[in-house]
């Protein structure tokens, strides 16, 4: 691979930052579009008790994967446009140290079950167990595949490789429902993950990552000093437990809590919702490669980050908030008469997750992993505790609110302390 294809040059005019915060969206977008089907599909195949239980099953899949990943997938993202030759060694130790780690964590969830998570009690069958063990370990792998290819630049591939992904899902979701009406959820992702994996890893591993001495990244010299890296991924990892906690946990609590049904209803009002969610990630994850790799003005790169797509969100924002009946229809007249208020307050707090998601980024950039940690432990400790408290009064609604609340008052303290995150530029204020 020469240098030129490697940097993979824009054209004059063309921001890097936002041309791939947008190509990385547009896949989200795409992605979270076949998600949807998807389950709009599974609740016309099965029941909505089996939903919500497999809901909360995938969120507990994900939980584990994100305790496995050890935080290397942001590593990935933070250290490979430096790492030059160092690039196909540092996704092998990702890729190894992840397997191991989600297959310790996901095999001690399952004897835990009956303490921690009683409503996921079918997942201690044989079956069922050994197909929820290979789920969690090949999402883990999967997800730092994301991390893989963002740092590389080939975020084309991540919008290929996931509309890829959600496609097989339901292919397979719809051939399971008559032969395995209970797994048929379940086992449609593990199916569609190994596809997925195999295909991808060996493009990649052949065409990107050749095993003699590529030439470095833009910005990059090929050396990765260990412990650089290592205290970096070890803070990271901290402010990736916190997240994911936040994200994971609140359907699982509403399953144990309110039952089957309401965690079918909180699920997938989540799953339209986190669409918004994902474009503020995906330009945070541009705003990290192109700030690490040199190629753009952190302070800048922040404010532009913040006005375009804060413009995005609040177009989107408005559209869902009107059509939440409608949209949530698509699964059934049941969603949509016991989903709307709720889709409309977690759509609402998309936009104050804008500030959290640049600030984390910033904050990464700046190797500020204090920063990184102390703010995603305070949004998740204020999520959970308000779910918990407002779950009984408001029922499904009190998990809306809690996010709602949770992410305005973070967003509120980043920015009266806006110092700590946005480089002030030479001749402006912060």
């Amino acid at each position: 691979m020469t240098q030129a294809q490697l940097r993979r040059p824009s054209r004059p005019g063309v921001d890097p930052l936002l041309r791939n915060g947008h190509v990385l969206t547009v896949g989200s977008l795409v992605t979270s579009a076949f998600g949807a089907g998807y389950w709009a599909l599974a609740t016309r195949w099965y029941g909505d008790a089996t939903v919500g239980r497999s809901y909360a099953a995938v969120s507990a899949l994900m939980l584990l994967s994100g305790l496995g990943q050890l935080g290397l997938g942001n590593v990935l993202v933070r250290f490979l446009p430096q790492a030059g030759q160092d690039r196909r060694g540092l996704i092998l130790a990702a890729y190894s140290a992840a397997c191991g780690a989600t297959l310790v964590a996901v095999l001690g969830f399952l004897a835990l079950i009956p303490v921690c998570a009683p409503g996921l009690g079918f997942l201690r069958e044989p079956a069922a167990g050994c197909c929820f063990t290979a789920t969690t370990v090949a999402y883990a792998l999967f997800a730092l595949q994301d991390g893989a290819l963002t740092g590389l630049r080939r975020p084309g591939l991540v919008v290929g490789k996931n509309s890829g992904f959600a496609f097989a899902k339901i292919v397979f979701v719809a051939a399971l429902a008559a032969l395995v009406p209970t797994l048929g959820i379940l086992m449609s992702w593990t199916l569609a993950l190994v596809a997925t994996l195999v295909v991808v890893d060996a493009w990649v591993f052949a065409r990107l990552l050749p095993g003699r001495g590529p030439v470095p990244a833009r910005g990059g010299t090929g050396f990765l000093p260990g412990r650089s890296v290592l205290r970096y991924a070890g803070a990271d990892y901290l402010g990736t437990l916190c997240w994911l906690a936040a994200t994971t946990l609140p359907p699982i609590i509403v399953l144990e809590h309110a039952g089957a049904r309401e965690s079918a209803y909180f699920s997938l009002a989540w799953v339209v919702a986190n669409t918004l969610y994902l474009i503020s990630l995906n330009m945070g994850a541009s705003l990290l490669v192109e700030a690490a790799g040199g190629g753009v003005g952190l302070a800048a790169a922040c404010r532009r980050v913040l006005r375009h797509t804060g413009a995005l969100l609040v177009l989107a924002i408005t559209a869902l908030v009107a059509g939440a009946p409608l949209v949530l229809r698509v699964f059934g007249p049941g969603y949509a008469r016991n989903g709307s208020t709720l889709l409309q307050l977690l759509a609402l707090s998309a936009l104050p997750h804008l500030v959290v998601a640049t600030a984390i980024s910033a904050c990464r950039v700046l190797g500020r992993m204090r920063v990184v940690v102390a703010v995603q432990a305070v949004l998740a400790t204020a999520v959970l505790t308000l779910t918990v408290v407002l779950l009984p009064v408001f029922g499904v609604l009190g998990a809306g609110v809690a996010w709602l609340g949770a992410q305005t008052a973070t967003a509120l303290a980043l920015l009266t302390a806006r110092r700590v995150w946005l480089p002030t530029a030479p001749g402006r204020p912060a």
